[in-house]
């Protein structure tokens, strides 16, 4: 016989035990969210139900955070209730829900993919839309796409085709093996030299960037090439009439050169000396050059339509501006009449500033050009000698080739 208190026990264990399994069973049934209990409902907008059933797992970056709930259907297509766990952490509004298969026989299951990670978070009042849902490929269809695609493939060509590679491969698994190998130790050279590699790939960058700065001047440069050669091709009759013409003209100069070979040298040497006299007067001689042909159109403007007269004007410009005085003091002065010997002042020179109103004059204010290197007479100094007096006596020795 068992006593009372044995059989109070024997009550409580048999109540706390049936108590914690239908706990722990209604949790792993999910029963608490079918009365809205420890979760909450987020609408899931769908185009057409993609196998989704009532019961189904929703994940968010690959954890579990849910349940599928009720399935309905609307005017546009389908929608569904996600039960999300209040344990499950805060998901963005921003995400987009794609219904997946999670195996073979079409278990499909709702993964939430975060657009961003920043607020707002969904909640119960949360809406996913249908434009950010993906559905997957029915399998009806994926099937008779397999099949056009298997109908499709000619099965006299395929057995050719492999016909082919039987013979292509057939003892060339040495060379196979040699060309993965291969493969291999370049992979991890180019893994060791990754810094290089990338290195590599930004200048290339800074390259192209460049490149792309500078199209129009390619583009012009292209664009120039292409006139040139077209210019080329007009021009060929020209041309091959210059390389025929050349062998005989280059004869003839040698000839020439040759004949001439005692004298040209002492020439170009005394001809070199003149343009470095001129080269230093270079700004001067352009000034020349400019003034000439207004000169000569200003005489050709004096002469009247008959060419027979000059048209010509006089202006008095008597001591306007006055002259210079300052520095000829020790000159003394001289009457017109005296016509005796007297020793030339040969340091009287005027001594105003430049800018003086006055008209300043003397070969003091004139430019001077800079004073041309020595040369010895008769010969050509190499330029490239540096600085060293060689000087050449022949032909080869004034043209630099000796």
């Amino acid at each position: 016989m068992l006593s009372n208190r044995v059989r109070v026990q024997v009550v409580l264990f048999v109540v706390i035990a049936l108590a914690t399994t239908a706990f722990v069973g209604a949790n792993y049934a999910g029963l608490g969210r079918l009365f809205g209990s420890g979760s909450y409902t987020v609408k899931l907008e769908l185009a057409e139900g993609g196998g989704l059933f009532t019961n189904g797992e929703v994940t968010y970056r690959g954890v579990a955070v849910g349940r599928v709930g009720e399935l309905r259907l609307t005017v546009t297509g389908m929608e569904a209730d996600l039960l999300i766990d209040d344990a499950a952490p805060p998901i963005p509004a921003d995400s987009r829900a794609v219904v997946a298969n999670r195996s073979a026989v079409g278990e499909q299951y709702v993964d939430l993919q975060p657009r961003t990670a920043d607020a707002p978070y969904l909640d119960g009042s949360s809406v996913i839309r249908r434009e950010s849902t993906t559905l997957p490929l029915p399998v009806n269809s994926l099937l008779t796409d397999l099949d056009s695609f298997t109908a499709s493939v000619p099965t006299q060509d395929l057995r050719t085709v492999v016909n082919e590679l039987d013979d292509a491969l057939r003892g060339a698994g040495p060379d196979l093996q040699t060309l993965m190998d291969s493969a291999t130790t370049f992979t991890q050279e180019a893994s060791s030299h990754l810094p290089q590699t990338s290195k590599l790939i930004g200048d290339g960058a800074t390259v192209l960037r460049t490149q792309i700065d500078s199209s129009g001047e390619w583009r012009s440069f292209s664009s120039n090439a292409r006139v040139f050669a077209q210019q080329l091709a007009n021009s060929d009759g020209d041309l091959r009439r210059l390389i025929a013409a050349a062998p005989p003209a280059a004869s003839e100069l040698g000839g020439l050169l040759k004949e001439n070979d005692p004298g040209l040298p002492i020439l170009l040497a005394n001809l070199l000396t003149t343009a470095r006299v001129f080269g230093t007067r270079t700004a001067a001689e352009e000034q020349l050059l400019s003034d000439v042909p207004r000169a000569v159109a200003t005489v050709g403007s004096a002469l009247n339509d008959r060419g027979d007269q000059l048209r010509m004007g006089l202006v008095l410009n008597f001591n306007d501006p006055p002259p210079c005085r300052q520095g000829y003091e020790k000159t003394p002065d001289r009457s017109s009449r005296d016509l005796s010997p007297m020793p030339f002042n040969t340091d009287a020179a005027c001594t105003l500033p430049y800018g003086d109103p006055s008209s300043v004059r003397g070969s003091q204010n004139a430019p001077h050009p800079p004073v041309p290197a020595a040369v010895l007479p008769g010969g050509l100094t190499n330029p490239l000698s540096l600085g060293t007096q060689a000087t050449a006596t022949t032909l080869g020795e004034v043209l630099w080739l000796r």
